[in-house]
């Protein structure tokens, strides 16, 4: 049996297959050299191409399936009001049927591609004008999915984060977080320590073992790894990183957000809000434009203003002013009876103090250290 050597780079028919070696051009298809295999290979792999052809199509699915999927996508945006935007990089199909288990109940995950997705979003802005879905379409870029949900967004949130896979470190990775190797032994022999101190690495031997002495600030977030850093964390057994669904924005009932909204609480939300409260009261009292904010402030100051007039007017006050006045009538009637009485301990608590000081006794200055009077004059 001979041999032939192609590579097919369109759809072929089996009766179109050239019957001699070598680069040939004929109708419909394209061959050229590319490495020599069997005709009843090439046959055998053009059978499985058609197949693949017929059953797929040019895109990958068969019409059929698509229709299935825009029909899926649509019924999920009319029946949801809340989704999250995730990021799918490196997430395997084992940690999707996981991440998809956990949430069932409570959330659907919808991945596809992007172009399929940004139609679905276009035909349903189209059956539905105006709608908040058109702020989607900007945010349906790079390996991103959807996650449809009508529960509490701090739920889902923690149940999507819940689902994250350590795994290590690979050469030419992307670092998402600072990688920083702590100090102590490890399982290196004391052959292996040119290889730390190419890393300039502080080691020592313990026990026929290598111990690193000091934290090693190994990669930033952001760096690449190298072949050293990989293989450094591999003979460590340091899995540093850890892949998930990554939420990168939270859409609401016709709002966008970013997911860092969803750290606050509501002791946050009330001091937030206290604050434009009294920003607003501030603006208000000054430009003399009354508002529901300035209204207390702008009472108290009235009632202040009005107790002012009531004390210096002596034929004119009122039943909130009465107290105002009696007080600066005479200021001795409100002291309380807890400071008259505190005024007085603090007096007798005194006088014991200066009769301890009159019993002490004057020993004098006369007396020597034998009890005489003389003071020492037979010295």
């Amino acid at each position: 049996m001979g041999t032939l050597g192609c590579r097919v780079t369109t759809r072929l028919r089996i009766n179109q297959l050239p019957k001699s070696p070598g680069p040939q051009t004929l109708a419909g298809f394209e061959v050229d050299s590319f490495r020599p295999i069997s005709r009843r290979a090439c046959k055998r792999r053009l059978l499985t191409s058609e197949a693949l052809s017929l059953e797929f199509g040019d895109m990958g699915l068969s019409r059929q399936r698509k229709q299935e999927y825009f029909g899926k996508m649509e019924g999920l945006l009319d029946a949801y009001s809340r989704i999250f935007i995730v990021s799918c990089d490196n997430v395997g199909s084992k940690q999707f049927q996981q991440i998809r288990m956990a949430l069932r109940g409570e959330a659907v995950v919808l991945m596809g591609k992007n172009t399929m997705m940004r139609k679905v979003v276009s035909a349903y802005l189209a059956k539905n004008p105006g709608h908040p879905y058109e702020m989607l379409l900007p945010k349906i870029m790079g390996n991103i999915g959807f996650v449809f949900t009508n529960g509490d967004l701090g739920k889902v949130r923690e149940l999507i984060e819940d689902n994250r896979v350590p795994a290590p470190a690979r050469v030419g990775a992307i670092a998402p977080i600072d990688v920083v190797v702590p100090p102590g032994p490890t399982d290196c022999d004391p052959g292996q320590t040119n290889f730390f101190q190419t890393l300039q690495i502080a080691t020592k031997i313990v026990k026929g073992r290598i111990e690193i002495t000091s934290p090693v600030n190994l990669l930033k977030a952001g760096d690449k790894v190298g072949n050293s850093e990989a293989v450094l964390l591999q003979k460590l057994h340091i899995n540093p990183f850890d892949y998930g669904l990554v939420i990168t924005d939270v859409y609401d009932n016709g709002s966008i957000f970013d997911v860092k909204v969803l750290d606050l609480t509501d002791d946050d939300l009330f001091f937030k809000f206290g604050n434009a409260l009294g920003a607003i009261s501030s603006v208000c009292l000054q430009t003399s434009y009354p508002s529901i904010c300035s209204a207390p402030h702008s009472i108290a100051t009235c009632f202040k203003t009005l107790v002012a007039i009531a004390v210096e007017c002596e034929g004119y006050s009122f039943g909130k002013a009465g107290p105002f006045k009696a007080y600066l009538a005479d200021p001795s009637a409100f002291v309380s009876a807890s400071d008259g009485g505190g005024a007085k301990n603090t007096t007798t608590a005194e006088e014991p103090k200066e009769e301890e000081e009159e019993e002490e006794i004057d020993m004098g200055g006369g007396m020597d250290m034998f009890g005489g009077d003389g003071g020492g004059d037979d010295y």
